[in-house]
Order: structure tokens, then C-alpha cells, then sequence
């Protein structure tokens, strides 16, 4: 009976190992972008989601690596193109949150029916708008994107989505390489720094910062006294 419990416990410990290291890889490996306005109108569909403090190049560069575009226009600060047979993916710096970015997935009918090609030639090559605009016999809407959708309105407005569909409609999900995961060290078991004094991997200590946690002591010599052998054959301590 001893020996059933002491393997079952054995086997407990070794399960929650596997289930705490699973889940650190996975938190490390992936990041989900929740879907946060939709648009639909027949074959135009329009979905958005939003990357929290990530530049539009970070985006693009972490969907590329997940799903290779046939075009991506050139890396830019503000939006970006990934371009693929079904879809249109334009990334948007949010001008109400500068610190995040708008991923708006479009179908091919939908930038048909609300961009503009002159609004395109900045970041799309001529052939890939024609391939897109031949069948179209004229160009009804000006839209920019959703970042600008108060001034330049698409052809149909965007609601939050219902349960259903954030259901139906997954996060966009992508592998990401070299993140890191900080482990809580106090008390309140939030996570605190991890390098340096600020928790920067690139801000180096300064001078008065190194003198502060690098105080500098005299030992105390708790060695015994030295002697010396005297030319009488006495042994005297020195002085």
C-alpha cells in the first residue's frame, strides 16, 4: 500500500512538471489578437483586430513568419499591406492608442468596393492593383483603412461582434520566437525586473547605481598573530 501511494505521488508531481512547463512554452511561443470589429455585406467581410503594444512592422513581420503573403508592401511606421489570394491584410498604427495596431483582414471584394486604387499606388505594385480593379468598372468608395474610417466611411459600418461570431471567427494567431517571460518575485507575485536595476535588456547600470549595490567593506583579519623565532631559541610575537 505504501509503495501504491509513494508511486502515485510520483506520478502526480511529474504530471504538474509537464503541465507547468507546456504552458510556459506556449505563453512564450504564441500571442493570440483578438477580434474586435466586423463588417459584412454579402462577399465584402471585414474583420479587425488589435495587437497590444506592437508596432505595425512587429505585426507584419510576425504574420509573415506564420503565413508567407504573395506581396508585402515596404516596412512603414504607420500601415502595411500583406497581400494573399483571398485576402488583404492592412496593419494601422491606432492613432486613439499609438501603441497598438489594427490588423484589418479584408476580402478581395470588400477593397473592390470601398479603397480607391490612387490611395493603393503608395503601397501596392501597379500589376497587383490591376489584377485586383479589371473587373471593376468604377471606383465608389474612398476608404483608408479603419484607423480613418470616421473620415473616409466605407460603404457599410462596423459593429462589435456578437458571441457567436468571436466563436465562428477565431483570434488571429501567430508563433513569435525570443519572448520572455518575467517570474514574479515579491511578495504581491507580479512580475519585477529581470535585468538591471529597471528591468531594461538594454539600459546599462550607472555609476552611482553600481556603488549603491556594490558597497565596499575591509575584512577583518581574524588570522593569528605572526612570530618570529628569536636568535636565543625563544619564540617572542611581533609587535
Amino acid at each position: 500500500m505504501k509503495r501504491l501511494c509513494k508511486s502515485l505521488k510520483i506520478f502526480l508531481a511529474v504530471a504538474l512538471v509537464i503541465t507547468l512547463v507546456s504552458g510556459c512554452g506556449s505563453q512564450a511561443i504564441s500571442e493570440s489578437y483578438p477580434l474586435e470589429s466586423v463588417t459584412k455585406n454579402g462577399a465584402e467581410t471585414s474583420r479587425v483586430y488589435r495587437a497590444e503594444n506592437e508596432t505595425v512592422p512587429q505585426v507584419a513581420q510576425e504574420i509573415s513568419a506564420q503565413k508567407k503573403p504573395q506581396e508585402v508592401s515596404k516596412e512603414d511606421s504607420e500601415r502595411m499591406f500583406l497581400i494573399y489570394s483571398d485576402e488583404w491584410y492592412h496593419l494601422q498604427k491606432d492613432p486613439q492608442k499609438p501603441s497598438d495596431t489594427l490588423i484589418e483582414v479584408d476580402s478581395k471584394e470588400f477593397v473592390q468596393q470601398n479603397y480607391n486604387p490612387s490611395f493603393l499606388q503608395g503601397f501596392i505594385l501597379a500589376n497587383v492593383l490591376d489584377d485586383l480593379f479589371d473587373t471593376v468598372k468604377r471606383y465608389p468608395g474612398n476608404y483608408h483603412g479603419y484607423s480613418s474610417k470616421g473620415t473616409y466611411k466605407p460603404s457599410v459600418e462596423y459593429r462589435t461582434p456578437t458571441s457567436e461570431e468571436k466563436k465562428a471567427i477565431p483570434p488571429i494567431t501567430v508563433q513569435k520566437s525570443g519572448s520572455i517571460i518575467k517570474r514574479g518575485n515579491n511578495s504581491s507575485g507580479r512580475s519585477g525586473p529581470s535585468v538591471g536595476s529597471n528591468g531594461s535588456i538594454t539600459t546599462k547600470e550607472t555609476d552611482s547605481t553600481k556603488s549603491k549595490s556594490s558597497a565596499v567593506t575591509t575584512p577583518r583579519n581574524n588570522s593569528p598573530p605572526k612570530t618570529k623565532v628569536g636568535g636565543s631559541g625563544k619564540i617572542t610575537k611581533r609587535k
